[in-house]
């Protein structure tokens, strides 16, 4: 349960952070995928991640803390965002430098819109994660905004990928912040994360 949420800092520079002193969970996924909209929808704040009609919105890793208690991180998008090379090229090393250097990062959520079909953009940056060791789970957007059979489907295709890649399947989770759908699963999912990082800590 979420009871307080937020926002802490900003940064450009991962090594800039807010003191790995907590658990820390990190929210990640294509430009437009909705990942502000199911922030909100997780913590319960309207506008606590700042959500856009234009891809690629948040630029910066942002910090936000939860319950006094652990982060939850909302991370730039990759792909879509009209921005020049040289900007995109310092997004990725942004990205990359954070996730494999945070040492208190308990797990990613990488969103993955449920309305298309498996693109070759998630399933590469779900491939770096597995390559870079990054502990990751994914998370279906927009679920409503089809039939119930149709996100089945693009799901289910999404996950025979995975299976290839890795010979079976990532933790997910089928969401939507119009309807709150997923929304007692992910946060139980947070919850178990947290207190597991916390267990291991006071070891």
């Amino acid at each position: 349960m979420i009871k307080k949420a937020e926002f802490v800092v900003s940064n450009t520079d991962p090594t800039k952070c807010p003191k790995p002193d907590r658990a820390e969970i990190a929210f990640i996924g294509r430009s437009n995928v909705g990942k502000s909209s199911l922030i909100n929808m997780l913590t319960g704040v309207k506008e606590l991640a700042k959500t856009s009609q234009k891809p690629g919105k948040t630029q910066l890793v942002n910090h936000f803390m939860i319950n006094d208690r652990w982060y939850l991180v909302d991370l730039p998008g990759y792909g879509f965002a009209k921005v020049s090379k040289d900007r995109k090229v310092k997004w990725e090393k942004m990205i990359s430098t954070y996730l494999t250097t945070r040492s208190n990062l308990c797990g990613v959520f990488v969103l993955i819109d449920s309305r298309l079909e498996p693109q070759t953009i998630d399933l590469e940056f779900v491939n770096w994660c597995g390559e870079q060791n990054v502990p990751f789970v994914l998370a279906f957007t927009k679920a409503d905004k089809q039939s119930k059979s149709q996100t089945d489907k693009n799901v289910k295709a999404f996950l025979n990928k995975m299976e290839e890649i890795f010979g079976e399947y990532p933790d997910y989770f089928v969401t939507s912040a119009e309807k709150s759908g997923g929304k007692e699963e992910v946060l139980k999912f947070l919850e178990e994360l947290v207190a597991e990082y916390e267990a291991e800590r006071t070891n």
